[in-house]
């Protein structure tokens, strides 16, 4: 029978120990989910400090020689057999990691990660119409996006001196066009206890077509964010509503009516006990309240834009084009293997969000063999087998284009202008703002074309893919018609002189004078031939030739 002294020790161990596991757990926020690895590190943390003080208070005894200073000696007999047991119970998680880890990889499971995802073949031609102007796909990197967000919030004195923008963009797609949202943080620990109680006022819309950023002001305030502490702490809640979920990504969207949401990732290993993570479920949760609910991948609502990472959606292809053939050909043979490019763009389709990246042989160049798009709500795949120059080979031509200016070139999106793959994308000068677009032709990437605004660089690139006898010239030109000027309007639109001719077919004309300096000898009453392009507003074609009838 144990004597009162050693109960009460033994009591005020384990209440010293339960102690540090909360706090370890808080701290932490691991799930409790044995198909997590991050739960297995846990356990062994919290067998250490359960075991420590009776584990290696047994290992050891101190004698005390007379005439000397005391001796430490390893104890041996019962005390010795049972801490060496609880050795064994700290380090057994560790070996759970370590065997799981072992047996969940691509080694001895190439197939099954290469069928994770299924991926169907697409035309291109079909899928991806014919373009005048790019309105469904974000152009604008999230850096350029952090300097516009930056200066949208710079102009509000009364929010920018105790809220920063968060570094990271959800790209979306609201009402049908795209988007990059990022909430507003609190700035640091005494700022969020300063403002708890008001909580973050709103968050900010980037436009990555037009180059706009707005700030978005909420009428019920964001309580739970990743900047708050303690018990508002985004990661914190999330935890102890779903102690057993293993957390993916997570996203701030807003829905329909602009009311934001954090879209949060639940994973799970489609491998063994480690392997292939990908979504099983997604959870939404409400920043306003802290309500939430959870919805397996095939119910989330249509209004979710980010289910599956682009980061996910690239390793899952290439487990795909790389495994397809077995591990030791993805090692040795590469018969077959394809693997991303090492970034993704987005398209906005058929209001969805789509993940864009080249596709090409493990051991290629700087060429593609194709292109894949994943959806990002859905996880489907579409391959489409379009050869060419790579992304970055593009960017370069890009870039080498107008070298005289330093700007660096975005990652591209892939369109189909007058029928031909081109990669579009936009050149930034050193504070990240946009001042170009530039088209390169995949196949030929030789052909560059340039100019300050979507039209002018589309046209531009019309006009040499004709020169270069890729397309006819009535095709560069696109459609025609014979018209006469009824009123002409001159405006000045971002430092360049615009003429807009009204006609007598009810449309507008306009041409940049920087283009077509000559069309300053058009005047009201005149008869005209004009080749043109259409233009995202209607009602408005752009000039490209004319010449008086």
């Amino acid at each position: 029978m144990k004597k009162p002294n050693s109960v009460i020790k033994t009591a005020v161990k384990l209440l010293i120990s339960s102690a540090i596991v909360f706090l370890l757990f808080y701290v932490m926020l691991p799930p409790i989910n044995p198909l997590a690895y991050e739960f297995w590190l846990f356990l062994t943390m919290v067998l250490a400090i359960y075991l420590a003080p009776f584990c290696f208070g047994n290992l050891f005894k101190v004698y005390k020689l007379p005439g000397s200073s005391s001796r430490v000696e390893l104890a041996r007999g019962k005390k010795s057999t049972a801490s060496k047991v609880m050795v064994a119970l700290i380090v057994l998680p560790l070996l759970v990691i370590l065997a799981g880890n072992i047996f969940s990889s691509t080694f001895f499971n190439a197939k099954k990660y290469a069928n994770v995802i299924t991926v169907n073949e697409a035309d291109f031609a079909t899928d991806m119409p014919e373009t005048n102007a790019v309105t469904n796909i974000a152009l604008m990197d999230t850096n350029s996006a952090i300097t516009i967000g930056n200066r949208a919030l710079g102009s509000l004195s009364d929010v920018v001196s105790q809220y920063v923008v968060n570094g990271t963009y959800t790209q979306i797609n609201y009402l049908g066009f795209p988007k990059k949202l990022s909430c507003l943080e609190y700035d640091g620990f005494f700022k969020w206890l300063g403002n708890r109680d008001d909580g973050v006022p709103g968050y900010i819309m980037v436009d990555p077509v037009n180059n706009t950023a707005e700030y978005k002001k909420l009428s019920t305030p964001l309580k739970y964010v990743d900047s708050a502490y303690f018990g508002e702490d985004l990661y914190r809640k999330l935890r102890f509503e779903y102690p057993t979920k293993i957390f993916g990504t997570v996203n701030f969207e807003v829905d329909e009516d602009g009311n934001p949401f954090y879209i949060v990732s639940c994973m799970k290993p489609q491998v063994s006990i480690f392997g292939a993570y990908d979504v099983s479920e997604v959870i939404i949760f409400n920043p306003c309240d802290g309500t939430s609910t959870l919805y397996s991948v095939g119910e989330v609502p249509r209004w979710v834009d980010i289910v599956f990472d682009g980061y996910l959606a690239e390793d899952k292809y290439n487990w795909h084009g790389t495994l397809s053939g077995g591990f030791w050909n993805s090692v040795i043979g590469n018969k077959g293997c394809k693997q991303t490019t090492d970034d993704f763009g987005y398209l906005m389709h058929d209001d969805d969000v789509w993940y864009y990246t080249g596709v090409t042989s493990v051991t290629a160049d700087a060429s593609n063999i194709g292109f894949i798009v994943s959806n990002a709500r859905t996880g489907e795949y579409k391959y489409y087998a379009v050869v060419g120059a790579e992304e970055y080979s593009a960017m370069s031509a890009a870039e080498g284009e107008v070298q005289e200016k330093d700007y660096d070139a975005s990652f591209p999106a892939l369109v189909n202008i007058s029928g031909e793959a081109t990669y579009i994308m936009v050149l930034k000068d050193n504070s990240g703002l946009v001042k170009l677009y530039a088209l390169v032709n995949v196949e030929h990437y030789s052909l560059v074309a340039t100019g300050e605004t979507q039209e002018q660089a589309i046209n531009a690139y019309r006009k040499l893919l004709s020169q270069n006898g890729i397309i006819s010239g009535a095709e560069a030109e696109k459609d025609s018609a014979h018209i006469k000027v009824t009123s002409v309007e001159k405006l000045v639109i971002d430092g360049n002189s615009v003429w807009f001719f009204l006609c007598d077919d009810g449309n507008y004309y306009r041409v940049s004078l920087a283009e077509d300096a000559s069309a300053i000898f058009i005047s009201v009453g005149d008869s005209l031939k004009i080749s043109y392009a259409e233009t995202e507003t209607k009602g408005i074609r752009s000039i490209v030739s004319w010449e008086k009838e």
